[in-house]
């Protein structure tokens, strides 16, 4: 989809792998590479963050084409044989999961460049409230949880759902923004410089979650004979 291809190549894949022969330190070791991915997407993002078309140069900086749609999904088609080797030598490259998806990427890095420099303004009580320090947070969480759970519905190709649940992120990313409004500004001024970072990044998440509903919606509109 875009930049965000958010079918992710995993489907049937598992299927095609048999047994994978993987302890809990490998997929920890796996989990970790994907949490530098994050780390990776927000550093690009960060030096980034005055160009106006910061998402799309990021996502090109990430390697993120159609191209790359279903890499994984058309070798394994093209090579059958190779699901057969032995299970060790599985490279993680091979290996897909949510945490790979772009959206999935995208929408973790950017909370997180959130989540961070909000911890360090709400921890004085006497500049922001705990009632807004807590109601910003749970809006994050709010939103953050529903945006990776459509991710999931992506995943499984249920664009429908995927939709329902983005649109369950962008409320919650409303109640984020009333957080950040010029009354609760004008009440608590150290708001201030947090809300002018804050905004582009929620607006970009908006935007992001938008064009994905709307590559979903095509989805959902096209003639089945074009799917076959």
């Amino acid at each position: 989809m875009n930049d965000f291809d958010s079918e992710g190549s995993g489907e049937n894949e598992w299927e095609d792998r048999g047994e994978l022969a993987w302890n809990e330190f490998d997929w920890e070791r796996y989990l970790r590479e994907q949490d530098e991915t994050i780390h990776r997407y927000l550093g690009f993002y960060e030096a980034l963050k005055g160009n106006p078309d910061r998402i799309d140069e990021v996502a090109e900086r990430m390697g993120w084409d159609r191209a790359d749609a279903g890499d994984h999904a058309d070798e394994a088609e093209e090579d059958p044989d190779s699901a057969g080797e032995a299970d060790e030598f599985i490279d993680d490259d091979e290996i897909y999961t949510l945490h790979k998806n772009p959206v999935f990427i995208a929408t973790k890095a950017i909370y997180l460049g959130l989540r961070r420099p909000w911890e360090q303004a709400a921890s004085d009580a006497d500049k922001v409230p705990r009632t807004v320090a807590l109601s910003f947070l749970a809006s994050l969480h709010r939103g953050e949880e529903n945006a990776v759970h459509a991710v999931h519905a992506l995943d499984f190709g249920d664009f429908a759902m995927a939709i329902s649940l983005f649109k369950r992120a962008l409320a919650a990313l409303n109640d984020s923004l009333s957080c950040l409004d010029e009354p609760a500004t004008e009440r608590h001024p150290a708001l201030r410089p947090f809300r002018e970072d804050a905004l582009p990044r929620l607006f970009d998440l908006r935007e992001v979650w938008l064009r994905v509903i709307n590559e979903c919606r095509q989805e959902l509109n096209r003639p089945i004979d074009e799917e076959n």
